[in-house]
């Protein structure tokens, strides 16, 4: 299972993000956890910019929308390692 937390999910850009979560999620037919985290908690977790994807911890895009392209290029790294 992949966990993943978007941080500023409640701006549309972080609603972008999580249609291209979810794009990939039936693509790959794999289970994927999403944790929405509204973006005036962004200080509790150091971020400066909004949206933020972190994905098992690891900030991987962040000010901007991570296309689902490159989400699948992330995951099946992830999946072959």
């Amino acid at each position: 299972m992949f966990n993943f937390k978007i941080i500023g999910a409640d701006c549309s850009n972080g609603m972008k993000i999580l249609k291209n979560i979810y794009k990939v999620e039936r693509e790959f037919e794999i289970p994927i956890s999403i944790e929405k985290v509204n973006s005036k908690e962004k200080e509790k977790y150091g971020i400066k910019v909004i949206p933020t994807l972190i994905l098992e911890g690891q900030v991987i895009s962040s000010g901007n929308v991570i296309t689902d392209r490159e989400l699948k290029n992330i995951i099946k790294e992830k999946l072959e390692a």
